[in-house]
């Protein structure tokens, strides 16, 4: 099937992927009245007097808006709002059929940072939770650090901390059966973005050590080559103080993980690293490396992000579940420990007797691994404090 046919042609029939389902029935004066006027001023009054009311007597406990400004939508880049909608659409859909959690998508006609900023805080009031998604680097890091810092319910950019969860959880089986430990691998991630510095970032707080990352200029240094939050990550990173490029940082490397480019990863590069190769090539629609070419050149194991090769490493794994356990306590915030808690959710779901070179995650639509995030998330919630329902 040619899936980008096919599905332009289902869009067209679908017209729309998301709708709105009344949860009442308006059939009658009685059931009006109820509903909406004269009855209905009276949950208005009680959150007037009292917002967090509003968890409780309206939809809100459960609401999450998917929310970009269309600069870097699912490897297409900067196509416009208007243009990102199906994407944020179908991101509605997998939230609610694998969380049950209702969202709705909200395209910003701005890039301007602190116009984003404003028109969030000023809807968050209707909702449960933020899920930003698809907004280009470096704004994005600063909108999420603004956000978290300013709203009290949950604020997560998907394509951060998503990738970095759910490459996470493919790391820990992969290691499993590489026979290799986290503190003792050299890893290499292409593609110094949003999902990069977030992987980076994550992994090191994960306990790898030795990580080196590269954009298309070579490895990433502390030099005006390279943006600030770059810089920031260079600092932090590459203890051997290896130079060059793409080619130059994968010799001897156990990990490569690619939010990068297709076909930026050769055989001769995959056959330079070290001993039971592990790769997770997550560019789309084009892998860095194809599937093919990979196990030609001795990959032990090969995760993309496709659902039309095995392994597959999606975001799909992480954000219905993790919102899910956090609206369930309502929680505050989306802290590591929670982030951490759902990578381990994830890992736990393929056991240790299925475990294989071609199984190292659960399928994205395995309802149960969502499940298991959400408990994961929500346990680490009231550990760590953060849960308004519920204390430790």
């Amino acid at each position: 099937m040619n899936y980008r046919e096919e599905s332009l042609k289902k869009h067209a029939e679908w017209k729309g992927k998301i709708e709105m389902v009344a949860r009442v029935e308006v059939d009658s004066r009685e059931k009006l009245s109820l509903a909406y006027t004269p009855g209905v001023a009276e949950p208005c009054l009680a959150i007037q007097k009292n917002p967090e009311k509003s968890f409780t007597l309206t939809r809100r406990w459960n609401t999450v808006p998917v929310i970009t400004d269309g600069t870097a939508i699912l490897g297409l880049g900067d196509i416009g709002p208007e243009a990102g909608m199906p994407v944020m659409e179908g991101k509605c859909a997998l939230f609610k059929a694998f969380g049950d959690v209702d969202a709705y998508p909200l395209c910003i006609r701005s890039k301007d940072t602190e116009e984003i900023i404003k028109t969030i805080k000023l809807l968050a009031g209707s909702f449960g939770g933020i899920n930003l998604e698809d907004i280009s680097a470096p704004r994005c890091f600063e909108i999420e650090t603004r956000l978290k810092e300013e709203l009290d319910i949950p604020v997560f950019h998907d394509d951060q901390h998503g990738t970095a969860i759910v490459v996470t959880a493919a790391l820990i089986n992969a290691l499993k059966l590489a026979g290799k430990k986290k503190e003792d691998i050299k890893v290499v991630i292409n593609g110094a973005g949003a999902a990069g510095i977030s992987i980076a970032k994550f992994l090191t707080r994960f306990g790898v050590n030795d990580i080196i990352a590269c954009d298309k200029a070579g490895i990433i240094a502390d030099s005006d080559d390279f943006n600030a939050a770059q810089r920031e990550l260079a600092r932090s990173t590459n203890p051997r103080r290896v130079t060059g490029k793409l080619a130059d940082a994968v010799v001897g490397a156990d990990v490569f993980i690619g939010v990068s480019a297709a076909n930026c990863l050769t055989k001769d590069m995959v056959r330079s690293m070290a001993e039971k190769p592990v790769l997770f090539t997550c560019a789309n629609p084009v892998p860095e490396i194809s599937v093919a070419d990979a196990r030609e050149a001795g990959a032990f194991i090969h995760g993309t992000g496709s659902s039309e090769n095995p392994n597959q490493i999606n975001n799909v794994l992480v954000f219905p579940g993790l919102f899910r356990g956090a609206l369930d306590v309502r929680a505050t915030a989306i802290n590591f420990d929670m982030m951490m808690a759902a990578s381990y959710g994830i890992a736990a779901c393929v056991s240790d007797d299925k475990l294989s070179r071609d199984y190292i995650l659960p399928y994205a639509f395995d309802k149960s691994a969502h499940q298991s995030v959400a408990k994961a998330v929500a346990e680490a919630a009231i550990k760590t404090g953060v849960s308004k329902l519920f204390s430790k």
